[in-house]
Formats: structure tokens, sequence, C-alpha cells
């Protein structure tokens, strides 16, 4: 007995050993596994499209040439109406903190007024207005100074392309279970696949609403704006609220107080009408992750690869998942990973976790 325990416990250590090895060699090779990550989904993204041009009887090596040539011109577009707006607000940022400042200091008068009285030096120093826009400005300079291997990504983006048709052919001859693998590869495709596509659509559409309700209520940046949006809106939780922070505070410096709310009011009616209503209308039964889950997959996949891998934290996981749930050691961590609609699901179907 004593023998068993000990070979159980040698197991685990051995496995959680390995297991902080592996992280580290990814957060040390992080420059090197971003690329191939963003490249990945990309091509999940991408395979859809190249399918349909296939359906309309184009060749295959045109579709893939048409969908990168539009993934160069669109990516062009943004980056080069969304980079003039970056550079000037990065230029006039420290004015804008200085106004942010004033602004702060007239608040504090004015609950002088009604003795709420507080230390302007200590606050401020405390809390600095100014940061949130410095956040949101890093995040996307962090993506931009990623994309800078643009050409490799879509490099590897194009051979991926190319191997997607042999991949079923390779796991029947190199796997002793060919079906039940090209099943779990077909399942994790389709999972990513959708929440992907899906969570594209409804970012988009959330960064044209932001960004045009923006330019019609005179907010300085509504492109930056939308665009911020439209990329924060890939990080759950905390992504639309990073995205609305520096833009109700410059509309607060533009316009003033009743601007600032008329903004806030903006990002707050598209999240809830977006987020919480089409969005999970769309999802059906959801991403099966708690939202426990959800936040600190956010943190950790943050923490090792940076904002890409915040923006890659919900598919990196359910990538975790689904292997997980195919092996049977594993199958209970998934489990654990669950939300509460899938638990129910799994009690109700009386799935047994080995």
């Amino acid at each position: 007995m004593t023998t068993v325990t000990d070979s159980n416990a040698t197991r685990i250590l051995v496995a959680c050993a390995a297991l902080v090895i592996i992280l580290a060699g990814i957060k040390a090779a992080a420059t090197i596994v971003v690329p191939f990550l963003l490249a990945l989904f990309i091509a999940i993204i991408c395979s859809p499209l190249i399918q349909l041009l296939h359906r309309w009887h184009v060749p295959k090596l045109a579709a893939i040439g048409l969908v990168i040539l539009l993934i160069v011109v669109l990516g062009t577009f943004f980056a080069t109406i969304v980079g003039q707006s970056l550079t000037d607000l990065t230029r006039n940022m420290p004015e804008y903190q200085g106004r942010i400042n004033l602004v702060v200091l007239q608040l504090l008068n004015w609950l002088a007024e009604y003795h709420l009285v507080l230390e302007p030096r200590q606050l401020l120093s405390q809390i600095n207005p100014g940061s949130a826009m410095t956040l949101a400005t890093n995040l996307l300079a962090g993506l931009g100074t990623m994309l800078t291997n643009t050409f490799l990504i879509l490099l590897i983006v194009v051979f991926m392309l190319l191997e997607a048709h042999s991949i079923p052919a390779k796991i029947k001859l190199g796997m002793k279970t060919p079906e039940k693998k090209l099943q779990q590869v077909q399942q994790f495709l389709e999972s990513v696949n959708r929440y992907i596509a899906i969570k594209t659509m409804m970012s988009a559409l959330t960064g044209l609403v932001v960004g045009l309700m923006l330019w019609l209520l005179g907010v300085s940046y509504p492109l930056l704006w939308g665009m911020l949006a439209f990329l924060l809106n890939y990080i759950p939780n905390i992504g639309s609220i990073i995205a609305a922070v520096p833009a109700v505070l410059v509309a607060l410096v533009d316009g003033g107080l009743s601007l600032a709310l008329g903004t806030t009011l903006v990002f707050i009616a598209v999240n809830l009408l977006i987020g919480n209503v089409l969005e999970p209308r769309l999802m059906g039964r959801g991403l099966g992750l708690s939202t426990l889950v959800v936040f600190l997959s956010l943190i950790f996949w943050g923490w090792m690869l940076g904002t890409v891998g915040m923006l890659l934290s919900i598919p990196l996981t359910m990538i975790v998942k689904i292997g997980l749930e195919n092996s049977p050691n594993g199958r209970w961590i998934a489990v654990l990973l669950d939300s509460e609609e899938q638990t129910q699901l799994r009690d109700d179907l009386d799935e047994p976790l080995a």
C-alpha cells in the first residue's frame, strides 16, 4: 500500500516538474511561439473562406492568394489610419494628462463645497487618471510591435493553409486509432473556429458602432477608439472596460462631463446589447468554461505571452480543455474547468469521469 502511494506521489511530482519546465520553455521562447500561435489562429479563421472559394471553383493557390491579399490590404488600411491616430495621441499625451489632472482638481474643489475634503496631491499620487490612457496605448503599441513580424506570420499562414488538406491522411498513417484522433481534431477545429468566427463578427460590430457613435458625438480619435474596442473585445471580462476608460477621459477633456457621460452610455449600451444579448445567443450553450476560469486564463496567458496571449486566452484555454477531456488521466481537470451549464449537462447525461 505504501509503495503504491509513493509511486502515485512520485508520478504527480514528476508531472508537476515537467509542467513547470514546459511553461518556462514556452515563456522563454515567446518571441517564437507568439507568431506561430497568431499564424495558427489566422489560418483557422481563413480556412472556411478558402473552402467557400473552393466551392466556387477557385483554384486552391488562387484562393489562398486572394485571402492573403485581403488580409494585407485590410491590415495596411487599418494600421495606417490607427497608427496616425495613435501617434497623435501619444504626442499629445502630456497635455491630455495635465488637463485630466485639472479636471480632477476641479472635481475635488466641488466636493469640498459639500464638506467632502480630499487631499489633491495624495489622491493624484495614488490614482493617476492618465495611466488608463497609457495602458490602452501600450496595449496597441505592443500588438503593433508584434505585427512587425507580419511577413513571417503570413508566410507561416500560407504554408499552414497549403498543408491543411493533408492533415487527415497523416493522422491516419501516424496514429493507432485514426478515427478517434480525427474526431478530436475536428471537434477542436469546430469549437475554436466557431468561437473565433462569432467573436470576430461581434468584435467588428462593436468597433464599428463605437467608432461611428463617438464620431457623431465629436470625440477625438474615433477610429482609434473603434479599433481599440474591436481588439480588446477579444479579452474577456475586462477588455471592454480597458477600451472605454481612455475614450471617456478624452471625451471629458474635449467636451466636459456631458460628452464623457454620453461616451460612457455608448460603451455601456453597445456592450449590453452585443456582449450580453446578441453574442450569447449566437454562441449557443457557450464556451463550456466557468467565469473564474475565463478570468484566470486571461491573467495566465497574458503573463505567458503578453498582449497576444490576452487576445487568444479563450481559444488557448479551449485547446487545453479539449486535450484534457480526451485524456483518461486529465478528464477530471477538464470537468473542473466546466461552466455551470456544462456541469449540469454532464450530470443530466450521467457522464463518468473515467
